[in-house]
């Protein structure tokens, strides 16, 4: 259990780290220009509070956390840290990873006392902090203990500790929590809020990336939202409940329920909850080409398992926050799903409920050879992309083309690896709809063989 201590009064309302219109490119294969993952996003980390960043995938929230702490630097704009112009690392932060960052040749007390040895602290001083870390955190007895010997939620108090020994102003943690099972991690996020709520945290600030949207509500004071391809910030929200906040709180879920909303809605206005029966559409990019508006990384089965659950609800509805706990997972591996069964017109979300269209209901409810004629239509309506490929594949007399040609297509918006997603989805789709059919040896599509008695399939 992590213990409180007393440790330096946390000053209130100080700027200590400020992100000025910050914007991030990577280049793209082949010369063919950049892929923008961050752009124009500018906000502010102030003592005494705790700040949530919260985005889907693709929002470059990680990626902006290591701007700010100096690990890698930014495209265009600046950090300014404690007043100072960031040029480097970053002195004032100190960091907790998702997947621990233990070395495993040391002990749990070396792992501590690394960060002190790199800022020239001398032995006996670092022993007598790593010590006194290792003890807030709940593990001592453990100090002489190596990586391989403790649990996850063990490592992951070595990589608290290890960041506390050093009394960072502002202490980042990049999803703290997403490695470990769900009693660990309900356990120790319940540990650093109350030493947070106590008054006795050993940093002024914490800046949180999370994909939980219940963490963020529940350990913030204000939560940042952050959109996506490319990242920007959408607006904030502060969390005007009393601590410690209370998951009981009629608040807390309204406060849920309005950010599972804006997730959810690109055009959805972060400080202003829609008004009750507003349907929301999936958050993606407006672009007449069909190659740069992505689709939800969501396999049919996942998209037909959601709804055929959501079917089985009062109403063929369900609130979303609910629903994410029931299935354990994840807003990143919930709302591709979503998204999917939006864009493709057989779900909508009102206010923080999601509802199956009648199109997704018909979907859900039909037999296998039913439900792949709702699918096709869906698709061809719905999906440019899936679209696009399948109508290329018309126009050639031969009926076939490589994929590399299609993939070629996605690489000019896309890094690689994203365009080879986005490729491996459509095909998913396509196969399905019984559009075509692929070849993986050599890496071709048909137009599937004609039936007797099927019609045309043409859009």
């Amino acid at each position: 259990m992590l213990t409180p201590t007393a440790v330096r009064p946390r000053p209130i309302n100080d700027e200590l780290i400020a992100a000025e219109r910050i914007t991030k490119t990577f280049p793209l294969p082949e010369h063919k220009g950049v892929f923008t993952v961050l752009q124009d996003v500018s906000l502010t980390v102030h003592a005494g509070e705790v700040v949530a960043l919260l985005g889907r995938s693709g929002s470059g929230k990680s990626t902006l956390l290591r701007i700010l702490a100096g690990l890698i630097p930014a495209s265009g704009g600046q950090i300014v840290s404690n007043g100072i112009p960031l040029r480097g690392p970053n002195p004032d932060v100190a960091m907790v990873f998702q997947s621990f960052a233990l070395l495993p040749w040391l002990t749990v007390q070396q792992n501590v006392e690394l960060g002190l040895e790199a800022h020239g602290v001398d032995r006996v001083e670092r022993r007598v902090r790593a010590l006194k870390a290792i003890d807030l955190v709940g593990l001592d007895g453990f100090e002489s203990a190596y990586p391989k010997e403790l649990s996850g939620g063990m490592k992951q108090r070595v990589g608290f500790a290890r960041a506390f020994v050093v009394e960072p102003k502002v202490l980042f943690m990049d999803e703290p929590f997403s490695a470990l099972d769900v009693l660990t991690a309900e356990n120790l996020r319940g540990e650093i809020g109350d030493l947070w709520d106590a008054g006795k945290f050993p940093a002024q600030s914490i800046l949180i990336v999370t994909h939980n949207i219940e963490e963020a509500v529940l350990l913030a004071d204000r939560v940042i939202i952050l959109g996506a391809n490319p990242g920007r910030v959408r607006g904030e929200l502060k969390i005007d409940l009393p601590r410690p906040h209370d998951r009981a709180d009629t608040r807390f879920k309204a406060l849920v329920d309005h950010i599972y909303t804006v997730m959810t809605h690109p055009e959805a206005d972060v400080m202003t909850e829609p008004a009750w029966g507003t349907v929301l559409e999936t958050d993606r990019p407006r672009s007449r080409s069909p190659y740069a508006q992505p689709l939800p990384h969501a396999r049919v089965g996942g998209i037909s398992g959601l709804l055929e659950l959501i079917v089985e609800r009062p109403d063929g509805r369900d609130d979303l926050p609910r629903l994410a706990e029931r299935l354990r997972l994840q807003v990143d591996d919930l709302l591709p799903i979503l998204d999917a069964a939006v864009l493709l017109g057989f779900a909508a979300v009102i206010q923080g409920d999601v509802m199956v269209t009648p199109s997704g209901r018909a979907f859900a409810e039909a037999d296998i050879l039913t439900s792949k004629d709702h699918f096709r239509q869906a698709v061809l309506g719905h999906a440019p992309l899936v679209a696009s490929m399948y109508q290329t594949l018309r126009e050639k007399r031969d009926g076939t083309m490589g994929v590399d040609f299609f993939l070629d297509l996605l690489d000019e918006h896309y890094p690689h690896d994203e365009a080879e997603r986005q490729l491996t989805t459509a095909v998913d789709w396509g196969r399905y709809a019984e559009l075509f059919e692929y070849d993986a040896s050599e890496r071709r599509l048909y137009l599937p063989e004609p039936v007797a008695g099927v019609g045309d399939e043409s859009a």
